[in-house]
């Protein structure tokens, strides 16, 4: 009994390669957006003070964890 091939399974690698570049083309023609949502996404992380502090405590505390006295 074979298994029959679905989705992206049936697809010939230069069907694949096709699709592949489609997307690659549709961010980069649009690099001011994608930059846009970077920003926003910076500016909501940073914007929460707490959080980004607790994260840099755990960070800490595990890098001095893991090194050995020498």
């Amino acid at each position: 009994m074979t298994k029959r091939k679905i989705g992206f399974a049936t697809l010939t690698p230069e069907q694949l390669r096709e699709r592949a570049s489609l997307g690659g083309q549709a961010v980069s023609q649009d690099r001011s957006h994608m930059a846009e949502i970077g920003r926003k996404g910076g500016l909501k992380t940073a914007s929460n003070k707490a959080h980004m502090s607790e994260i840099g405590r755990k960070g800490g505390k595990n890098r001095h964890k893991s090194k050995t006295p020498g």
